[in-house]
């Protein structure tokens, strides 16, 4: 079943998160493909918030390997440790890049990418993707940005192994 968002403008960051997070919950919860789940809220996000790249890698084979996304042409397989998205992997945890540019061992999938943000998932203490959002605008990711995707990926979480 198609959806419609909506996402307020007028409305700080964390309320159109709030929404967004309220408006994804009821798409995915009727669904129980994991992979049209991550395509749709690739979609939401993406249409929702704006930005420039959203997507997923998934771990397999010791690798990234490019899942659903919403954007240009992306990087197919990123190796552990590499890039932010291999970094976010290896370190378990949130990774905010303000300027890509001045990220050592940055993979540059597009040049209009200028800032990035990579969540990690979970399964059983073990990361098995990442949500990778890129801007084409410097600074485009806070604190606020990590706590509400950390939020989704939970959901996110619960879809893959509950």
């Amino acid at each position: 079943m198609a959806e419609e968002f909506f996402i307020d403008k007028t409305q700080n960051k964390a309320q159109q998160y709030e929404s967004l997070l309220q408006q994804i919950t009821a798409l995915i919860s009727a669904e129980t493909d994991f992979i049209a789940n991550l395509s749709n809220i690739s979609a939401a996000l993406k249409f929702g918030m704006q930005w420039w790249w959203v997507g997923f890698y998934l771990v397999k084979d010791n690798q990234l390997v490019l899942g659903p996304f919403q954007g240009p042409v992306a990087c197919t397989r990123i190796n552990f440790g590499k890039g932010v998205c291999g970094k976010a992997w290896q370190q378990k945890q949130t990774i905010i890049v303000g300027d890509v540019n001045t990220f050592e061992g940055h993979i540059a999938c597009s040049t209009q990418s200028q800032s990035e943000i990579v969540v990690p998932g979970f399964k059983n203490g073990l990361v098995f993707l990442v949500l990778d959002v890129d801007s084409e605008h410097l600074n485009a990711f806070d604190n606020t940005d990590a706590r509400y995707l950390q939020q989704l990926m939970a959901l996110i979480e619960n879809l893959a192994f509950h």
